[in-house]
């Protein structure tokens, strides 16, 4: 039996599929779990299309499918179109070292190639993850003054011997596709894929345009709402600087079933993973046995995803304006559901009384990578956390040792030793164990 039919017949079996996919958000919504706009589609006919909350707080505005929200990382999906693109025309090759556009280029650069780049395989070390990043965020960096901040460090590995995300690699793929095209990033975006596509609400993003419909970014603290703080926009540029809308992004979607962008053969690598399933901006893993093909996305205020099933032509597209956000995870609940497949509704844990004796014993900084740690304190009696480059985070106790925080899914267990000395801590987010050391 195909996976069509398969999905046919739990159609035919479940006619309000529509009402139970809006009940989910809606389950998300009520936990303080997602605020934003949401568009799934099969076969380009929309199941469910439809804004939640507000897209701006102060004015009392609802979102609508017409919101436009930054992107964050779903960026990286174009930007890699553009590369594959300007190799069509005959400008450029993934192949070729990045050295080979890049002026004064460091010695440690020269075995890094764009496909390095594209895959996140270069070495090259995120500066969103530097220690120094949310001081500086706020002050201008057009690509080349942020590829400065990165041209000295050493590589976190050799060029294609792993896997670690990073922004840098995307900045300079921006820089790369600027001096080949010989114009802006921006311009040929809307040139080479929104303009043919008629994607007219999606853009780079710059705070001093005029922009009908944006929806401003918001945080959840211990205090309630507050604005997200400022990013220049200049920063993030081909690695997250990108707005748009879901009913743009379902034209974005539609238009990778077809070649009007690139040749067969071009999208078909396109998609094809190279190394920790990550493929030229996406991510492919499998679901019963079909491809998902999917990306998020995280900027100040924002969480973004869209996850497609090209074997049901099935595209959900989650764009959330308050974090923190359990985006990626309702989104892969909302790709289940339209597959036909049961999923419980979101859960909610059980907060325990902890003493404040046993909460100062994990006051410290927890390091999971060079480039990432998670530093806890202790304010006003409650567990915070701050990730790397990432707001603060309060956490709940459903044990003495094991604590979540409730915007977000995710379970942190902290670890001690037989005298009970706490030496590190379990991060369990979206299926995945991550273990840190206490530094």
């Amino acid at each position: 039996m195909t996976a069509q039919l398969i999905l046919f017949l739990a159609m035919a079996q479940a006619p309000d599929l529509p009402a139970r996919l809006d009940e989910q958000v809606r389950a998300y919504v009520d936990q303080q779990k997602f605020n934003g706009s949401v568009l799934v589609a099969r076969d380009g006919k929309e199941l469910l299309k439809r804004g939640y909350g507000l897209a701006n707080a102060e004015w009392n505005i609802a979102n609508t499918p017409t919101t436009k929200f930054r992107l964050g990382s779903i960026t990286k999906q174009f930007t890699a179109m553009l590369i594959l693109q300007l190799e069509q025309q005959g400008k450029l090759s993934v192949n070729d070292p990045a050295c080979k556009y890049v002026e004064d280029c460091p010695a440690a650069w020269q075995p890094i190639t764009i496909h390095h780049l594209l895959t996140h395989t270069s070495g090259i070390p995120n500066f969103t993850s530097f220690p120094d990043y949310l001081a500086t965020m706020h002050e201008a960096s057009p690509p080349k003054d942020t590829l400065k901040r990165v041209r000295d460090k050493p590589l976190v590995f050799d060029p294609g011997t792993k896997w670690q995300y990073s922004n840098s690699g995307y900045v300079l793929l921006g820089y790369i596709i600027e001096k080949v095209a010989g114009m802006p990033y921006a311009d040929l975006l809307k040139k080479n894929i929104f303009g043919p596509l008629e994607m007219n609400d999606t853009g780079y993003e710059r705070w001093t345009d005029v922009l009908p419909n944006r929806a401003a970014g918001y945080e959840r603290g211990p205090g309630g709402l507050r604005n997200a703080a400022y990013i220049n926009m200049t920063i993030p540029h081909a690695a997250g600087a990108l707005y748009s809308t879901v009913e743009d992004l379902c034209k974005w979607d539609q238009a990778l079933y077809t070649q009007k962008l690139l040749p067969k053969e071009a999208m078909t690598r396109y998609f094809t993973p190279f190394k920790d399933d990550y493929a030229y901006g996406w991510a492919v893993q499998k679901f019963d046995g079909m491809d998902v093909i999917q990306h998020g996305g995280g900027i100040n205020g924002f969480s973004t995803q869209i996850t497609r099933v090209p074997a049901l032509k099935l595209v959900v597209i989650a764009l959330d304006n308050v974090l923190p956000a359990a985006t990626g995870k309702m989104a892969d609940d909302l790709m289940k559901l339209a597959a036909g497949h049961p999923v419980d509704k979101p859960g909610t844990k059980k907060e325990i009384s902890v003493k404040p004796e046993i909460l100062r014993q994990y006051i410290g900084a927890y390091v999971f990578s060079p480039a990432f740690k998670i530093d806890v304190t202790l304010e006003d009696g409650a567990l915070i956390t701050q990730a790397t480059g990432q707001p603060k985070l309060p956490i709940y106790a459903e044990s003495e040792t094991r604590f979540f925080p409730k915007l977000v899914d995710a379970t942190l267990i902290f670890e001690k030793d037989g005298e009970g000395k706490v030496m590190g801590l379990t991060l369990e987010q979206n299926g995945r164990t991550m273990r840190a050391t206490r530094q």
